[in-house]
């Protein structure tokens, strides 16, 4: 491993030779991403015919050709979907810890600047919420919280997940990122699953929209996923916040190259994506470019094709409609009955959500939609597993 400088805030700049993050960083895009731009239909069609499609049949599968093939990409991403996973989606809930945040980010509702009620939950109080949502079904728990590492501290989180280790099968943990040694100490409370959003890949881009805190070091969060699987995470989640880059396919592409590197550097980790649309919240911040529903279709289906082996999560920033029609396309994750902010399910109070739901209905309501699209929901964690031998 090469040495690396350490700026003031006591994080590397750089990524680590020999990590997932190396390899995206040292991925030729320009190609693919000229096929976004101005792929042929003849392309679209070589990319729809690959029996193992790459990065360049990716970008013709993004590109406005394509988007005159919908039904074509749909077809073939139903198809897909149900030789991988089968009709099955995993229902899992966010937990929201708390919603103290030293940061500045211009698109969140928890950023430092925003004049919002702030709440952490303690301990207890967290095993109240899972309470609460073990009893509507829920298997699966996502603790998110904001960026305060005096708050939300590494002894904090270790104490919440231990919380919950005995009655949740499966936790997974949504925070600002940490060093290997934390997320082994988190593993070892009881969590196996890590998600990190890297927001937006276009590192202009990243400044523009992180303005203050140690969110600001790029490289730090884009190696977090690999410091959690060297730790022991089982599954590993990637994101990129669409409306926070002009050019949205720009960021797909660039995501389903880190998620590539991810699978064949950490192959026995299951790996999945989430492509989160922006959504109302505190700070007023409005999308560079809002993504139409067509083109999220789009994407999802492309992201199938390309990442067959790859989870896809569909959040509850989608309206009801759209997640019932986007489960046949490539889903295989979704949250439900999701509530943003800390206490939400047991005590709500005046505590500021991280932005507003848009499918309302209740986890029984969510699971009853996807029966009756043919689709068997699953709330424990027995989907999409690879061999771990």
């Amino acid at each position: 491993m090469t040495a690396v400088t350490v700026t003031l805030d006591s994080r590397p700049d750089g990524v680590p030779d020999n990590t997932a993050a190396a390899d995206f960083l040292a991925t030729d895009l320009a190609g693919p991403l000229a096929l976004a731009a101005s792929a042929t239909a003849g392309d679209v069609d070589r990319a729809l015919r690959a029996t193992r499609r790459s990065l360049d049949d990716l970008g013709a599968l993004l590109s406005p050709a394509a988007a005159d093939r919908l039904e074509d990409l749909a077809v073939a991403a139903h198809a897909a979907s149900v030789r991988r996973f089968g009709r099955v989606v995993r229902l899992f809930a966010p937990l929201y810890l708390s919603n103290e945040c030293v940061s500045t980010c211009t698109y969140c509702g928890f950023s430092a600047g925003n004049e919002i009620a702030r709440r952490t939950l303690s301990p207890a109080e967290v095993a109240a919420e899972a309470r609460t949502l073990t009893d509507r079904g829920f298997r699966h728990l996502l603790l998110v919280a904001g960026e305060h590492a005096r708050i939300v501290s590494k002894d904090y989180l270790v104490d919440c997940v231990t919380a919950l280790a005995a009655t949740v099968p499966s936790i997974s943990l949504e925070t600002q990122v940490w060093d290997t040694a934390t997320y082994r100490r988190l593993v070892e409370a009881g969590c196996e699953g890590l998600v990190v959003y890297q927001e937006v890949y276009n590192r202009s881009t990243y400044a523009a929209v992180h303005l203050k805190g140690k969110k600001r070091n790029y490289d730090w969060r884009l190696a977090a996923p690999d410091r959690g699987a060297e730790a022991g995470m089982r599954s590993l989640t990637l994101g990129a916040l669409l409306g926070l880059e002009p050019d949205w396919r720009s960021d797909v592409v660039a995501l389903a190259a880190h998620a590539s590197a991810l699978l064949r550097r950490w192959w026995r980790c299951d790996v999945a994506v989430s492509v989160p649309r922006m959504r109302p919240a505190a700070g007023d911040f409005e999308p560079a470019r809002p993504v139409t529903d067509r083109e999220y279709v789009q994407i999802l289906c492309a992201l199938r094709l390309v990442l067959p082996d790859v989870g896809i999560t569909l959040s509850t920033r989608e309206s009801a409609a759209f997640r019932d029609a986007a489960c046949k396309l490539g889903v295989t994750q979704m949250s439900a009955g999701s509530q943003t902010e800390p206490g939400g399910y047991s005590e709500p109070g005046e505590a500021e959500p991280q932005f507003e739901v848009s499918d309302t209905r209740s986890p029984a309501e969510v699971a009853a939609a996807l029966r009756a699209a043919g689709y068997e929901p699953v709330w424990k964690d027995t989907i999409g597993a690879r061999s771990r031998s």
